[in-house]
């Protein structure tokens, strides 16, 4: 029981379900790593006990500014915006304020690590970016807490997908109708070291090279995740010699483009070239595009929710949440109008 007129604490819900505070605050929040019989329990505790979380509790913890900064290689770009999305739903609905900056430069890095904007924040999530031991260390000493996405991390909680299941899937789907000469579309030089096209890629040799086919480099062209270097990728393939019959595009913002250098060529989808991207994208059911499914948003929410529960306790063990994956079939796949092997 707790004393009259105290209000009832997240300590008083963990004494009463007997689990830790860090439980109770995965349990409440819906994270994952809680036992269905342990969430039920601390669940039928707060109700019990009457538990209303405190928005201002964290401030009071910390004494700091119930603000977060999100660092995101790029602005303009659908993934980024929707994990934004994901991200800003969960910290308004706890009180907090979101401050979302880009990582395009060396410059851009150490305001990130040692910057006033980063230093007033209360913890930090990054989006497919990479942290050095330094930057780690760096952060740590500011007491930022981080979350990331995209990136996996010991030092740190994460979410990403697995990549190389992902390029895995698109092309096993791909190879199963009947196709053997697939290009790629979206890996290349990348100034922040991220690891998804290099993931992804291997993942498409990874498919070849167990059907026991040769890898080509010449069927692997550099996209940069947008339309116009899906468009710039898929010209390049298609003026080879022996051409693709199809394209595994790294995204579907590239497989849109890649589907409209295959359109400018008179040619057709899928008839002449078969298409998969990754994402569902909102315009890729209107497109009929084959694509792998992530939910993009999910990515933001889950690690929001992951560095709200740093914030009720600073020594827990560090996550790493998997979004699940799903081929999803549409108009852009079929078998190739002539089978090579």
């Amino acid at each position: 029981m707790t004393s009259v007129g105290r209000s009832v604490t997240i300590q008083d819900v963990a004494n009463d379900s007997g689990v830790s505070v860090a439980t109770v605050s995965r349990a409440l929040r819906g994270l994952p790593n809680v036992a269905p019989s342990t969430r039920e329990r601390v669940q039928e505790s707060a109700e019990r006990l009457d538990y209303h979380p405190d928005p201002a509790a964290a401030r009071l913890a910390s004494g700091r500014s119930r603000t977060v900064a999100m660092a995101v290689p790029s602005l303009d770009s659908w993934y980024f915006t929707q994990v934004m999305a994901g991200v800003e739903a969960v910290l308004t609905a706890a009180g907090y304020d979101l401050l979302v900056f880009a990582i395009d430069s060396d410059s851009a890095r150490r305001r990130m690590t040692q910057g006033p904007l980063v230093k007033r924040a209360d913890g930090l999530i990054i989006v497919n970016i990479k942290l050095s031991a330094d930057e780690s260390a760096a952060l740590a000493s500011a007491g930022v807490k981080v979350v990331s996405v995209g990136a996996a991390s010991d030092s740190f909680s994460s979410v990403r997908v697995d990549d190389e299941r992902v390029a895995e899937l698109a092309v096993e789907h791909l190879m199963s109708l009947g196709h053997r000469r697939i290009g790629l579309a979206g890996h290349g030089d990348d100034p922040m070291k991220f690891d998804v096209p290099l993931d992804r890629r291997s993942g498409y040799r990874n498919v070849l090279e167990r059907a026991g086919l040769t890898v080509d480099e010449e069927l692997e062209r550099g996209a940069g995740f947008s339309v116009a270097g899906g468009s710039e990728a898929a010209a390049h393939l298609l003026d080879l010699d022996d051409p693709p019959t199809a394209i595994f595009a790294m995204s579907d913002e590239t497989a849109f483009g890649v589907m409209r250098a295959v359109w400018d060529r008179g040619l057709r989808v899928p008839e002449d070239v078969s298409v998969v991207g990754v994402d569902d994208h909102e315009f890729s059911a209107v497109v009929g595009l084959t694509t792998i499914r992530q939910d993009v948003t999910e990515h933001g929410s889950v690690a929001a929710r992951l560095l709200l529960d740093r914030f009720v306790d600073p020594a827990i063990e560090a996550t790493k949440y998997a979004v699940p994956i799903a081929l999803i079939e549409r108009k852009t796949t079929s078998a190739p109008a002539v089978i090579r092997h």
